[in-house]
């Protein structure tokens, strides 16, 4: 995660408490990561729990994605960043103007 996207976790959770980001594969803005409420978007049974976010200040931030998006990410480091723009009116960034944003890149093979 990047300061910027970790400082705007900050003020969503100070107006919204505790929040999530589910991760899915679909079409338009289900591409994105999109950040809810703690417990408000259901996890289906083969989503993947990728771990939590630590940032300074607030609970711990769980990260999940969809099984399908997970298969073709399964090899990417991916760092969650946050750019100016309009995301979807799901997220709960989308009132602030700017959008959460995927950042990947291919994990690289150790030598030998």
């Amino acid at each position: 995660m990047t300061e910027a996207a970790a400082g705007l976790l900050r003020k969503l959770v100070a107006h919204h408490g505790p929040v999530m980001f589910h991760q899915s594969g679909g079409c338009c803005d289900g591409s994105a990561p999109m950040c809810y409420p703690a417990g408000e978007f259901r996890i289906g049974a083969s989503d993947v729990r990728l771990g939590d976010l630590r940032v300074e200040g607030i609970d711990d931030v769980p990260v999940w994605m969809s099984g399908p998006q997970f298969e073709y990410w399964q090899h990417t480091h991916l760092t969650i960043d946050v750019v100016p723009g309009r995301g979807s009116g799901f997220s709960l960034e989308a009132p602030e103007g700017v959008r959460f944003l995927i950042r990947s890149r291919l994990l690289e093979q150790p030598d030998g």
